[in-house]
């Protein structure tokens, strides 16, 4: 805003005050007009003033620095870290989960990506760096309407999102599983004991089915009971995915620990295409033959035909050979270890890892298996893909590669969202937080491809982190009482951040 002095045709002068904010004049206010010199000085001083009584400025005496810096901190109200709101706000809404018609909501997807902790840390961090109070018991109400009437909004609002920006084409979906341990003794009937992917055998835990896109967008997910094979969580998560959207085909990519037989069964007796990693060591004795007499060379990749329409792709890569050489020798030195220092025993006796290469002679002594060890340097860069689709064998390799992304979505969730450990006991309220921590990570994606779409080098984290150092603050005019609230954006990460997402 600024006083203007416009000339007219009768040899008078307007006083007006301008605003072109919007890159037009616009006139606020008219003040009079005159030909004499004192009153239009008079005037102009009037819009001046009008105009600080507006923007609700003070003239502070600088005379007395420390006495005006009172004055001004006084008038402060509030100061709120609104930088990391603002973004979650804007990608939250630009998502759509908007349409999820309460508050607490977001408050608590905000708080899981800038503050993840428990909900009652939540509370308190809600209140002391945003201004947003709640209460207590109103998060717990919330968390049981969520896991009753908003679990599969929230799903199909991400789908539809997803939908959007791949230009209309799901076809291809990937799967996995992870375990989330509780810290307790005692099960219940979700929370049991299991294979833990953590290490965590002797906790209870959940398992947790993902399905995400091509491009790792997450679309659904499952939670099964502790100790439940993971192999049998594939298809109730895809089969529910396909019948919620009206999906025709499906072509589903899994590791080789979603391999079993009674899963290829299944999923050519529903019409599913799939690409799954093949266990080739535990292949039939004529197709192992077949698969060493490959003789491949680096980058080759051929085909083995099986029953029932099945492919099987083998590949081999140099840099996969060395790195099977290292973890081969790595194990042989740790079991050679422990039996010269003792600390072996029957216990140490299964088929996991490289345990396998452990015999024993009578009842007592434990050796390497040498032979057997010599034997596996043949499999060495070695990798084989099950597959009854019709794409090339190195779409198939392609197509399969893309599995990092949702190990990936794993160890965003984990590590960045901190989705364990999980401060609930009811089944209701457990749902509920991974379903806050599925909203969390479809964020934590948007704002990763909408950095990749604006050419940007940043990373998510380090977005979210500077976002979490700008604040703002309100205040209230001395004059005439007026709130005014001001984003502090103020060195070049923020200048740059606040450029990129419109703040």
């Amino acid at each position: 805003m600024f006083v203007r002095k416009k000339p007219n045709k009768s040899g008078t002068v307007s006083v007006q005050v301008i605003d072109k904010s919007s890159g037009k004049y616009k006139v606020l206010k008219s003040l009079g007009r005159s030909q004499d010199k004192q009153v239009l000085i008079q005037l102009i001083q009037q819009g001046e003033q009008w105009i600080k009584r507006q923007l609700g400025q003070q003239e502070l005496d600088f005379s007395n620095e420390k006495q005006a810096l009172s004055k001004f901190i006084s008038s402060i109200q509030q100061v709120n870290n609104s930088g990391i709101e603002l973004l979650i706000t804007k990608i939250f809404d630009r998502i759509g989960f908007n349409q999820v018609k309460d508050d607490i909501f977001r408050y608590l997807v905000l708080a899981r990506i800038s503050y993840p902790t428990s909900k009652l840390k939540t509370v308190d961090y809600l209140k002391k760096h945003h201004s947003i109070e709640i209460d207590d018991d109103a998060v717990y109400r919330y968390l049981d309407k969520l896991y009753n009437t908003q679990k599969e909004l929230v799903q199909q609002i991400s789908f539809r999102h997803t939908l959007r920006i791949l230009n209309n084409e799901i076809s291809i979906v990937f799967y996995d599983v992870t375990t989330l341990y509780f810290e307790i003794d005692k099960e219940d009937d979700l929370r049991k004991t299991g294979f833990s992917k953590e290490g965590k055998h002797q906790n209870p835990q959940i398992v947790l089915g993902l399905l995400v896109s091509i491009d790792g967008y997450p679309l659904a997910y499952e939670i099964f009971e502790g100790n439940k094979f993971e192999g049998h969580t594939m298809l109730p998560v895809v089969d529910h995915f396909k019948s919620m959207y009206k999906l025709d085909k499906l072509v589903i990519i899994a590791d080789s620990g979603l391999l079993s037989s009674a899963n290829i069964v299944e999923l050519q007796r529903k019409d599913y295409e799939f690409i799954l990693g093949a266990r080739i060591k535990n292949e039939k004795q004529i197709i192992k033959d077949k698969i060493l007499n490959l003789a491949l060379k680096n980058g080759e990749n051929k085909v083995i035909e099986k029953d029932d329409n099945i492919k099987l792709i083998v590949s081999y890569s140099e840099s996969r050979a060395k790195k099977d050489k290292v973890n081969r020798e790595k194990g042989l030195r740790r079991l050679e270890k422990q039996i010269r220092t003792g600390r072996l025993t029957k216990a140490n006796i299964n088929n996991r890892g490289y345990n396998k290469y452990l015999k024993m002679d009578g009842e007592i002594k434990i050796t390497i298996d040498k032979e057997k060890y010599l034997l596996d340097q043949k499999w060495d860069g070695l990798k084989g893909y099950l597959t009854n689709t019709n794409l090339s064998k190195n779409d198939i390799i392609e197509n399969y590669s893309h599995l990092w992304k949702i190990e990936k979505a794993f160890r965003i969730s984990k590590n960045d969202l901190k989705i364990r450990p999980i401060y609930h006991s009811k089944q209701s309220r457990i749902e509920a937080h991974i379903c806050i921590s599925f909203v969390a990570y479809k964020i934590y994606k948007e704002i990763e491809r909408q950095l990749k779409e604006k050419q940007s080098s940043l990373s998510p984290e380090k977005v979210i982190e500077i976002a979490k150092t700008i604040y703002s603050i309100k205040l209230t005019t001395p004059l005439n009482k007026e709130i005014i609230e001001s984003m502090l954006i103020l060195n070049d990460e923020q200048k740059n951040l606040a450029k990129l997402f419109e703040f």
